[in-house]
């Protein structure tokens, strides 16, 4: 992975098609004619303004004033075209590169929700750290660095064609050591420091990103750290992962030191080298003066071009390890194989790592089924529940009982298509007609409003019955405490979690699911605000399964699903109070 080789220009390349092969390919292609037509034109204008500098010194030094002023006009009008035609060229440079960004971005959000890759990257690919980093900040660099070489090796090519014609007019013993000082430095560079600076700029940002990520992780739990008193503690952990990448930016700074040694000396000679071959020619009488300049400026545009790997070597090592973690992120989504797209199915290759192992299978129906279904840890090391087999038709309340780490919620996980680890068969609604509730309720950043109608924001429901909602979950005066529906607020922290929960709840009665999926969903409430939310819950069309402890659950719930820690179970029903 570390490895600076031509591994990287194929994952480059697997990244990048995807955009010069999508739907705005011809937008973007013609956009990058635009680009490099600019780039032809400042390309030949850099040959001229270079010869006119020649001239320039040739004619003060021959005192030749009309030769002298013939060149400035020249020289003034060449740099009337070049200012603008050098600066939009850097400002669609940088228009495509947003262009791409955006697309690239918009792409990678898109595949890591799809099929809640999301989810399954945190459960299990560790190996897959930071993936905000990678989407935010490694996709920025992947689209401006990319673009950026790939524009300055194109100009680099130009050069070498267009300052090797000046520089054959002047002197061949120049163009041929030129060539194999170039190669000779590109080499030595990349062996010598090639492999360590991608290892260790690869390791930098893993680095800074776990440094930031305690940071975040800091913010969004400070009052339990301020409960625990885990202050110290805390603070050790953040320090501990600043100076992880402190340290491995000194190793860095060290392979800089050397590599910039090296290159300070090696970009030296160009300097002196033009004058030592055309002196000879100038004192003999045979060459002007302004030769010794304008050979000295096109042999450094040619030796720069030449060596564009040594002299920017340190960012290309870095672009190296930014497009490793970009591509290792892409083959976690499973998308890294279309030319048309990173498209490829995530359950497919979920069920391909799973290869040799059973999965429970899904199938669509009106009503919630489960057909001999043993499930087991994503890892296959511990089974939790064997053949289970249930029906939960449309009037139907299962609670769901058992001791800790019995299966309980990882019951939940399954019916949801989170987990498919082991046998059997789940039938169940389209997933847009569950809607499951966690015990830590999930508070989304925006208005009260989007907090209502999560997960489906786009239902016609009007304020009238969002106020009704609320005065259902005893929360009546929730909406004017904040100032509307549509204020804002940090809701996780300004709402208790029972009033989270109650929240929670509106949605369901606003949204009214074929099937609501409740895991321990009452745990923060009291009894009087329990039974009133179940109750309310009972008199919509949805049909419930609740996960719990308490014993006042069962007052709610037609039967129950009783789990053991020996993967058994018993399905019994309950005798419900009436009015319950």
């Amino acid at each position: 992975m570390q490895r600076f080789n031509f591994q990287i220009f194929q994952r480059f390349w697997t990244i990048a098609k995807t955009y010069w092969f999508s739907n705005e390919k011809w937008k973007a292609r013609g956009l990058l004619l635009l680009i490099v037509i600019l780039l032809l034109a400042y390309t030949g204008l850099s040959v001229v303004l270079n010869n006119q500098r020649g001239e320039l010194i040739s004619a003060l030094s021959a005192k030749n004033e009309s030769r002298f002023w013939q060149t400035v006009i020249i020289f003034i009008g060449v740099l009337v075209i070049y200012a603008p035609l050098l600066a939009g060229y850097t400002y669609l440079r940088d228009r495509l590169g947003l262009a791409w960004r955006r697309w690239l971005t918009t792409d990678f959000v898109q595949r890591y929700f799809a099929d809640r890759a999301f989810y399954q990257i945190n459960q299990f690919r560790t190996d897959i750290d930071n993936p905000d980093q990678r989407i935010a900040e490694d996709v920025k660099n992947f689209t401006q660095e990319s673009l950026t070489l790939a524009l300055v090796l194109s100009d680099s090519v130009l050069e070498i064609i267009a300052f090797s014609g000046v520089l054959l007019g002047i002197s061949r013993e120049l163009v041929l050591f030129l060539l194999g000082y170039a190669i000779i430095g590109t080499l030595a560079t990349v062996g010598v420091f090639g492999q360590p600076l991608v290892r260790l700029n690869f390791e930098q940002l893993k680095r800074e990103a776990n440094f930031r990520f305690s940071l975040v992780r800091v913010r969004e739990n400070a009052e339990a750290i301020a409960f625990y008193q885990g202050e110290a503690q805390e603070s050790t952990q953040v320090n501990n992962r600043f100076m992880a990448a402190f340290d491995n930016y000194k190793r860095l700074l060290g392979w800089e030191l050397g590599l910039n040694g090296l290159t300070n000396a090696y970009e030296f000679i160009p300097f002196i080298l033009p004058a030592l071959v055309v002196a000879p020619g100038i004192f003999s009488g045979d060459v002007e003066v302004g030769k010794v300049s304008e050979a000295q400026g096109a042999f450094i545009r040619v030796f720069f071009s030449l060596n564009l790997i040594v002299a920017r070597f340190q960012s290309l090592s870095a672009f190296g390890a930014g497009i490793d973690r970009l591509y290792d992120f892409a083959t976690s989504l499973g998308h890294v194989e279309s030319s048309e797209g990173l498209a490829d199915d995530v359950t497919t290759q979920r069920q391909e790592k799973k290869s040799g192992h059973p999965v429970i299978g899904f199938e669509a129906s009106s009503k919630l089924t489960l057909d001999n279904v043993t499930l087991q840890t994503p890892n296959y090391q511990r089974t939790l529940i064997e053949a289970l087999s249930l029906e939960l038709d449309a009037q139907s309340s299962l609670l769901v009982v058992g001791p800790s780490g019995c299966g309980k919620s990882s019951l939940m996980r399954a019916i949801a298509g989170l987990w498919n680890s082991g046998t059997g068969t789940i039938q169940r609604p389209d997933l847009e007609h569950l809607l499951f509730l966690p015990q830590k309720p999930y508070m989304i950043l925006g208005s009260l409003r989007q907090q209502l109608l999560y997960p489906y924001p786009d239902i016609e429901i009007n304020d009238t019955q969002l106020k009704a909602a609320l005065k259902q979950v005893n929360l009546p005066d929730l909406d004017e405490r904040f100032g509307g529906f549509d204020a804002e607020e940090e809701w996780s922290d300004v709402l208790s979690l029972g009033e989270q929960q109650r929240l929670s709840f509106a949605r369901v009665l606003l949204h009214e699911p074929t099937y609501t999926v409740l895991d321990e969903a009452t745990s923060a409430l009291d009894r009087d605000n329990e039974k009133q939310l179940y109750d309310h819950l009972a008199a919509t069309k949805t049909a419930y399964l609740s996960v719990g402890h308490r014993k006042s659950l069962e007052d709610y719930h037609s039967s129950i699903l009783r789990l053991a820690e020996d993967h058994t179970w018993k399905l019994q029903p309950l005798a419900k109070e009436s009015g319950s």
